[in-house]
């Protein structure tokens, strides 16, 4: 299947001429900025949409971000440069450094109204972030100054963060200082209370969690929620005042409690193997009793329930034969099966799709058969719930369905509807996961919406409605992270297949959440670690994008510890992820067993 490439770079079309071009040159400072000096610069991380600022064409959003969760994007046109100011109140005949980190082509920072000489830099190419910096002085009379940026011409968007303005502060007054005493009173599985002592001169304060800033608070308390169950965090207070923020707190850190039973059984250990089996089919991998199957393996999914049609709604599981799957077991011996593993605390689920099994829920009369027809396999053999793995068409948007939060599409509407129908028919204990590919998925992070986004496949992030809407009844889901193209992630950079950056970067995505097709205003929450297996194919035969064990074992320092992470970032913690997933226990068996021996050689 074809993914998205990076598009290439626009020309720069108009001749910017050698006087607009110039920019003063930069002056680091000598020593370490004063006892006096403070970051005057309001929002400079505009983590406050854009307060603070004025600007022609600006907006915050999610991504690209240089740190916390929010960056300025302006976008320059024919007779205007996308200029973003702000007036900061100064003292005269003082010194100051002006620093921001900018990416795109021709894009400026600089000062004016400083008295003396008004200072500006400019990056001519910057793919990734890089910083600019400039120094001046104000006049023996100046008390105000004007720091901005911009780009140029039509040259296309530019993006800003972490702008600071650091010197003496003016007849505002300095900003408080730091604030002391911070705990942490109350830990839930979701959620952290923080308490701190009172700052002289604060009127509110800035909350971080892992370095970025996340509530703004005018009390010396706050309750963090949306976290992660079993999951590390480290949390700072700052006091902010009309003359700017104090430096950073000391660090609390605190540990969320275990998951409650929302979002499926609470019985399955705290890190799970997931595997299919073979059941219906054939190949070369060879057949696999399902009594044969290993203790390790936590969630069997049987592959695959397929519909009768594409848009019949009619699923049959149809075991293999014995003419094509030497061995295979009867019937009773089969489900006997099902039971043992489940009184050994295993989950049997029945997988719908694969990559053969196109379902299209076109109709309500399609969404009825499927419940009826998927109701009837898991009662015939007793099993624990439904693995959702429509791959190919089953799944593609029209193209004004841009909002995630309410679908239109209706084989997507119908689909939402027939899990919650499954869901609430079976009660608390029924287990759903769901297997899409990263282009299902991840891609949403670039493409939704063939309205929108001018005629990409209409696929591009279509499984994001059904996972959202299931969120809390959703037990796992374990993105195929393999057969993908290059994807972008967080960092603004393209990831293949073949490494643990890949697998971390969009594990990452799903943790900490993203904003859909680069919309700051429609951004796909993040979901629960213990929510969370990562798909790998078991052998180099399985599918492409098969990695070494130390490989899979750097993925899993990386998220869980912040360990060992090469080239990506994460934007936190997590030790509960659920764990791994693989296609498939019978390739695994091929291979003699190295998935099964990674998996059990890191969690034990």
């Amino acid at each position: 299947m074809d993914r998205s490439r990076p598009l290439a770079r626009r020309p720069l079309v108009a001749l910017l001429t050698a006087t607009a071009l110039a920019a003063t040159g930069t002056t680091a400072l000598s020593s370490a900025a004063r006892a006096a000096d403070a970051d005057l610069a309001r929002n400079g991380g505009f983590e406050s949409g854009l307060d603070g600022w004025s600007c022609t064409a600006g907006t915050t959003v999610n991504a690209p971000v240089r740190s916390g969760s929010s960056a300025l994007k302006a976008t320059p046109a024919g007779a205007d440069n996308a200029r973003c100011a702000q007036t900061v109140t100064v003292k005269p005949d003082s010194q100051y450094t002006l620093s921001g980190h900018v990416q795109g082509s021709y894009v400026y920072l600089g000062a004016s109204g400083t008295g003396t000489t008004d200072v500006s830099t400019w990056a001519q190419s910057a793919p990734g972030w890089q910083q600019l910096t400039t120094t001046f002085r104000t006049g023996p009379s100046t008390t105000r100054v004007t720091v901005y940026t911009h780009g140029w011409y039509g040259t296309g968007a530019y993006h800003a963060d972490d702008i600071t303005l650091v010197g003496p502060g003016g007849e505002t007054g300095q900003p408080p200082a730091p604030p002391t005493g911070l705990r942490a009173d109350t830990v839930t599985s979701t959620g952290v209370a923080l308490s701190w002592s009172p700052v002289t001169g604060a009127t509110g304060y800035a909350v971080y969690r892992d370095g970025t800033k996340v509530r703004t608070v005018s009390g010396t308390s706050v309750t963090v929620s949306g976290l992660s169950p079993s999951t590390a965090y480290a949390f700072q207070v700052t006091a902010v005042n009309d003359a700017g923020e104090s430096a950073r707190s000391a660090t609390v850190t605190a540990t969320t409690g275990a998951p409650d039973s929302g979002g499926g059984p609470s019985d399955l250990p705290p890190h799970a193997l997931v595997g299919y089996l073979h059941a219906s089919f054939a190949n070369g991998s060879g057949y696999t009793r399902l009594a044969d199957v290993p203790e390790s393996w936590d969630v069997i999914d049987l592959a695959f329930g397929e519909p009768t049609s594409a848009t019949s709604g009619d699923i049959r599981f149809d075991r293999c034969p014995a003419s094509e799957c030497p061995g295979v077991e009867s019937d009773a011996e089969f489900k006997d099966a099902v039971k043992a593993k489940q009184a050994a605390g295993k989950k049997v689920l029945i997988s719908i799709g694969g990559a053969n099994g196109q379902v299209q829920l076109t109709t309500t009369a399609a969404r009825d058969t499927f419940v009826s027809s998927v109701s009837k396999i898991i009662d015939e053999y007793g099993l624990d719930g439904l693995d959702i793995d429509f791959e190919g068409h089953s799944l593609s948007l029209n193209a004004d369905d841009t909002d995630f939060r309410n679908p239109k599409t209706p084989v997507i509407v119908n689909l939402i509807s027939a899990l919650k129908t499954l869901k609430a028919k079976y009660g608390d204990d029924f287990v759903l996961t769901m297997a899409p590919e990263t282009f299902f998925v991840q891609l949403g992070y670039q493409y939704y919406g063939t309205g929108r986004w001018g005629g990409q496949d209409p696929r591009a992030g279509a499984y994001l409605p059904v996972i959202h809407a299931m969120r809390d009844d959703l037990t796992l889901l374990h993105v195929q992270d393999y057969n993908s193209g290059p994807v972008m992630g967080l960092d603004n950079q393209y990831h293949s297949m073949g490494g643990a950056d890949f697998h971390i970067a969009m594990t990452d995505m799903l943790l900490t959440g993203f904003p859909v097709a680069g919309d700051a205003n429609n951004v796909f929450p993040p979901l629960r670690a213990d929510q969370v297996a990562i798909g790998m194919p078991a052998t180099t035969n399985a599918g492409n994008g098969h990695v070494s064990p130390a490989e899979v074992t750097k993925t899993l320092d990386c998220l869980t510890k912040r360990t060992n992470c090469g080239g990506y970032a994460t934007h936190g913690t997590w030790p509960g992820l659920r764990g791994l997933m693989t296609w498939s226990i019978n390739w695994d068996r091929f291979g003699g067993w190295e998935f099964q021996r990674t998996f059990d050689g890191y969690f034990g």
